[in-house]
């Protein structure tokens, strides 16, 4: 897991974001990756160890297009 850095209030919100997007654009692949799926992991604890989506039945719908 990663850090949890509290930023001052007084700093504007451009600076924060744009510090933000440094750090993620210095980190490899494998490193995004992780966050992504720390991520989805914390979202599903936080939302009782339920999945955040769950699937409507539909599956996978595959359309083929036709060119003329």
């Amino acid at each position: 897991m990663s850090r949890l850095k509290l930023y001052d209030t007084s700093i504007p919100l451009e600076q924060v974001a744009q510090e933000r997007a440094m750090q993620y654009m210095r980190l490899s692949p494998r490193e995004k990756l992780n966050q992504l799926f720390a991520l989805i992991d914390l979202a599903q604890r936080l939302n009782g160890e339920a999945p955040i989506k769950e699937p409507q039945g539909k599956g996978i719908v595959l359309r083929k297009i036709l060119t003329r």
